[in-house]
């Protein structure tokens, strides 16, 4: 195993997750949600360190805001997240799910009761 490898051997998932809740319950859900998200855990290590560093720069509290807005948002990459922080978009209020979603209704398309 490279170097580089080496030295994720003494992390686990429980351990990344046990120091993502030390920060909050959204931290700790973005941090499993990246987990799950590839074939195998240790994939995602880099970005989930990533995003734990970034406490340092931003605080415990932004991190927080910043990854409930990322899971809101679906924006599991560690470069969407760290623009969330970059952009001061965590210390804004969160939209609407409802604005998120655009509507549906429209003239052109075909619903349930569509006959042929």
């Amino acid at each position: 195993m490279p170097k580089s490898h080496r030295e994720y051997a003494d992390w686990s998932p429980t351990r990344l997750i046990d120091w993502a809740t030390k920060t909050g319950p959204a931290t700790a859900r973005l941090v499993e949600t990246l987990m799950a998200s590839r074939a195998h855990p240790q994939q995602a290590y880099r970005a989930c360190l990533g995003i734990l560093r970034l406490g340092k720069t931003y605080g415990d509290t932004r991190l927080e805001a910043a990854c409930t807005r990322a899971l809101q948002l679906g924006a599991h990459s560690c470069r969407s997240f760290e623009s969330i922080l970059r952009r001061g978009l965590d210390q804004q209020a969160l939209p609407d799910s409802a604005s998120i979603t655009p509507s549906l209704v429209h003239d052109n398309l075909r619903g349930p009761d569509y006959d042929h």
